[in-house]
This record gives C-alpha cells, sequence and structure tokens, in this order.
C-alpha cells in the first residue's frame, strides 16, 4: 500500500482525468488480477444471501459482482467517472463523490465494507477509513488490503519507472508504512484477523502489460509530468527482460487484507 501521508495525495488529487481507454483497460486486463484477494475475502467472511456489503473505491466493480453471485446484496462508491459508468453498466449501485461525502449521505449500514485500494479514496487514506466505519452497521467488519511483492522481484522494477519519472508526485503502493494495519490504528479500529492471497499479475503479451499497468493508476502522476507516452514506452523497455519465450510476461504480487471493526 501507499503512505498515507506525504506525496500519497497526488496520487488522489493532483493528477488530470485519465483517458478513458485506462477504464477500459482495467476492466479488460488488470481488475482480473485482484479475483483471488476479493474470493478469498468472500470466503473468510463466509458473504452470502444475508450479507450487506458496501465497496468503497469499488472501480468497475467486480468484486461487487462476484459478491452479487454468492447472494449479497451490494453496493459501491467510485471517483472515477468511467470506471463507475462500467460498474453501472454491470448493473450495480454504485455512488459518485468522495468517500467521506458517501458515507455521509447513506443511511443504510453494511455487514461487510471493503476498501481495496484505500489510497484511491482521497487526499487521506486514513479520512476514508473512517468514513467506512460510518457505512457499517454495529458489529460490522471492515476490510483493508494492500499489495506486496518481493523487494527484488521484477514487480518493484516496473514500479521504478513510475518513480523515475513522477519522483516525489508519485507514492510507493507497495510501501508498508501506510499498510492496513496503520490504517486500522489510525482510525481505531480493532484487528479480527488478518489474510494473504497470491494476486500474480498475468498478461498474454508485452503491451497488455504496459496497458494493464497503466490501468492501476500508478503511474498517473509520472504520466502527468513527462507525458503518456515516455511512460509508457519506458515501462515496456523495464518490462521487456521479464518476457517469457511464449511472451507473455507475469509478475509476482502478493495481497495482504485485514478484518476490523470499531473498537
Amino acid at each position: 500500500m501507499a503512505p498515507a501521508h506525504g506525496t500519497a495525495t497526488q496520487f488522489a488529487s493532483d493528477t488530470p482525468p485519465r483517458p478513458p481507454c485506462r477504464a477500459r483497460d482495467w476492466a479488460e486486463i488488470q481488475e482480473r488480477t485482484m479475483v483471488p484477494l476479493y474470493e478469498a475475502v468472500h470466503e473468510r467472511l463466509a458473504v452470502g444471501p444475508a450479507t450487506s456489503l458496501f465497496g468503497l473505491g469499488c472501480r468497475s466493480g467486480l468484486a461487487l459482482l462476484l459478491a452479487a453471485g454468492r447472494g449479497a446484496r451490494v453496493a459501491g462508491q467510485e471517483t472515477d467517472p468511467q470506471l463507475r459508468e462500467l460498474a453501472r453498466a454491470r448493473g450495480l449501485s454504485v455512488a459518485a463523490g468522495p468517500a467521506d461525502a458517501v458515507a455521509a449521505g447513506t443511511r443504510t449500514a453494511h455487514a461487510v465494507v471493503t476498501l481495496f485500494e484505500p489510497l484511491r479514496l482521497g487526499p487521506d487514506p486514513r479520512r476514508a477509513v473512517r468514513s467506512a466505519v460510518r457505512l457499517a452497521r454495529p458489529g460490522g467488519v471492515l476490510v483493508l488490503a494492500g499489495l506486496t511483492a518481493p523487494e527484488d522481484g521484477p514487480g518493484r522494477a516496473a514500479l521504478r519507472v513510475a518513480a523515475r519519472f513522477g519522483g516525489r508526485r508519485t507514492a510507493d503502493p507497495l510501501d508498508p508504512a501506510g499498510g492496513p494495519g496503520g490504517l486500522a490504528a489510525g482510525a481505531g479500529l480493532r484487528v479480527l484477523g488478518r489474510g494473504r492471497a497470491d494476486c500474480p499479475f498475468g498478461y498474454p503479451d508485452l503491451p497488455g502489460a504496459v496497458r494493464g499497468l497503466l490501468a492501476t493508476g500508478w503511474f498517473d502522476a509520472a504520466a502527468a509530468f513527462a507525458g503518456e507516452q515516455p511512460v509508457a514506452k519506458e515501462l515496456a523497455e523495464a518490462l521487456h527482460p521479464l518476457a517469457r519465450p511464449d511472451g507473455s510476461v507475469w509478475l509476482p504480487f502478493s495481497a495482504e487484507y485485514l478484518l476490523a471493526v470499531r473498537a
């Protein structure tokens, strides 16, 4: 996860609107890499017909769709208009606006509130977590998650491109300083349990890898500063040595998640 302080704000508020293709690339290429995390959380919490679940920062809504497939009643929030449109096209109820505004205007309390990517929810992720508390019913569970990768792994090589172009504008999404544990403690939550799911980023070819990684939003600040094409070119060059003989690209990532309730 990216840190909950300093330049983390750049990721959420100081970059220009993203190209519409990024939302499509997320839905068509990247979102499936997070399915192991979504399914692990749903299984751990026994999400089913008795569950009311709200997803903060739900992107194009795949996690909500999977929960609905288990019988849960689902709703969500997403600030990106293109991603929100894709989620609504899937028949999902997804609100616009920042997390705190959505929390203040929502009367329904939920058994489960997920924050799979707290950094996307505003300049201060800790504030988003506190907003999530207001969406949960008494005894409701909050889910906080963040990605990790081996220190010397290929995923880190890709992220160095973002840091090289964006400098201090770019937050490191793998920085443990803003991980689930720190965010939960900052919001006064009591931890119920933790888990981990392997979420490798697998792509059939190099162009797909570049498109998928750009769709994460990790490179938005770098692209805003240096331009889309230079960042994409540098990313392709960084990934090229990692391509397998069949042309596919495989980046080992894992997701750590934390289950918490109001203390």
